[in-house]
């Protein structure tokens, strides 16, 4: 029986377990750095599989690991945990019970994919090659993220694997996200740049307040400037950006505080920049704050900008996710397996790319024909819960094959 074959009949075994575990993650959705219950429940089912388990890691980060009977690499497999602000409206016989709190972005369902990735593998230990780090991270959704926090505690460093001696340190690192706009049990991949940095840009334009029927008595009117700063902005892509370096300059937020005939002392507005070249992101931040600046400046007013610096662009290793796509050909086939284009959505597991090899991929978790087609950050957000049944079974085979291949190709020494 090929390892496959094994991976994807004791996926079919897990599947119940993973749904169940979802379900139980989407009823209780908490917030970022509040995971407290559903760290306790990843933390007790894989201790019950066996693994050696770290908690408290950032506040409620949890990490299990499993050492396979084959000396070889690390590989560390990530999800996160948290929540979104939002209220649900899908009337799932599951769906939140805690008002305003919900699961939108579909980290229920990477938590309990890992936890059914961990199930898998624990049972398959004696054919395993190195050590698989299973990482449940917190506070992915809220800026700075919770990828550089457990990087900065020590998640890629060696610590016990679980049989008293020291795992080295982690060699290749592999994260999953759900994709509502892909058939569901799909696998995605693409090398190189694929997601964009997320800053955040807020700004506070002053003027002078006064009645709306005399502006001309004012120094300077707060919203008309507010609005004039918001179309210079839009020259930073249009003019600035270097040709073939895609960007994204967008404000969504525009207020100012005051009745029909009031002319406000202030305006605030708030926005997002997204790139996926880290040089010309350093050079957008110093031309935003001077379009800021200086059109407030020529008309009178002054304004205060807070750039707050999100993650950077995430970039797939090449070789690492030539990897994910072989292990994907093989065990999805190539009907199910998708060639990505670029998408613009930000991703802290960036950061765990920038310290390791390895490739974020997708799960396709949508369905037409049950309804299944809202997006992510979405009240209606839901998932084709078929498709967990890929998402622990690949994880769970990615693992292994990397695991082999990496040992299989290793160097003889002498």
């Amino acid at each position: 029986m090929t390892m496959e074959t094994r991976v994807r009949s004791l996926a079919d075994e897990t599947y119940p377990d993973v749904v169940a575990w979802r379900r139980q993650i989407h009823r209780n959705p908490e917030l970022a750095r509040e995971e407290h219950e559903t760290a306790a429940l990843v933390a007790d089912t894989l201790r019950d599989l066996g693994l050696q388990v770290r908690t408290g890691i950032y506040g409620t980060g949890v990490v299990g690991s499993l050492k396979g009977a084959t000396p070889g690499p690390t590989i560390l497999l990530r999800a996160d945990m948290d929540a979104l602000p939002i209220r649900e409206a899908t009337g799932l016989d599951f769906a939140s019970e805690h008002d305003g709190r919900m699961h939108a972005c579909g980290h229920d369902a990477h938590t309990a994919s890992l936890l059914g990735a961990a199930a898998i593998l624990a049972e398959l230990r004696d054919d395993l090659y190195g050590q698989i780090r299973f990482c449940f991270q917190p506070s992915e959704e809220v800026i700075p993220g919770g990828a550089k926090f457990m990087i900065e505690e020590g998640v890629l460093d060696a610590f016990d694997g679980g049989d008293g001696q020291p795992g080295g340190g982690v060699d290749y690192v592999f994260g999953q996200h759900v994709r509502p706009d892909l058939p569901a049990g799909t696998i995605g991949v693409r090398p190189g740049p694929f997601m964009a940095s997320a800053d955040e840009v807020h700004v506070t334009v002053h003027g002078e307040g006064g009645h709306a029927a005399a502006p001309h008595e004012l120094k300077a009117d707060a919203t008309l400037v507010a609005s004039q700063i918001v179309v210079g902005l839009q020259s930073l892509v249009s003019r600035h950006a270097p040709p073939g370096v895609p960007s994204i300059l967008t404000i969504g937020r525009l207020m100012a505080d005051g009745a029909t005939n009031v002319i406000p002392e202030s305006a605030r507005m708030a926005g997002t920049f997204r790139t996926m070249d880290e040089d010309w992101r350093r050079q957008a931040h110093g031309l935003i704050e001077r379009i800021i600046h200086r059109t407030a400046e020529a008309h009178g007013a002054s304004a205060d900008v807070d750039l707050k610096v999100g993650y950077p662009a995430l970039v797939n290793d090449p070789d690492a996710t030539a990897v994910v796509r072989e292990a994907a050909l093989t065990y999805a086939g190539p009907d199910r397996t998708l060639d990505l284009d670029p998408w613009y959505a930000g991703e802290d597991f960036a950061y765990f790319l920038q310290r390791r090899p390895g490739t974020f991929f997708t799960l396709g978790v949508g369905n037409p024909e049950q309804g299944i087609t809202h997006g992510l950050h979405t009240p209606r957000f839901d998932i084709d819960e078929e498709a967990l049944r890929a998402g622990a079974g690949f994880m769970a085979y990615l693992a292994w094959s990397c695991g082999y291949h990496h040992t299989a190709n290793e160097p003889a020494r002498s």
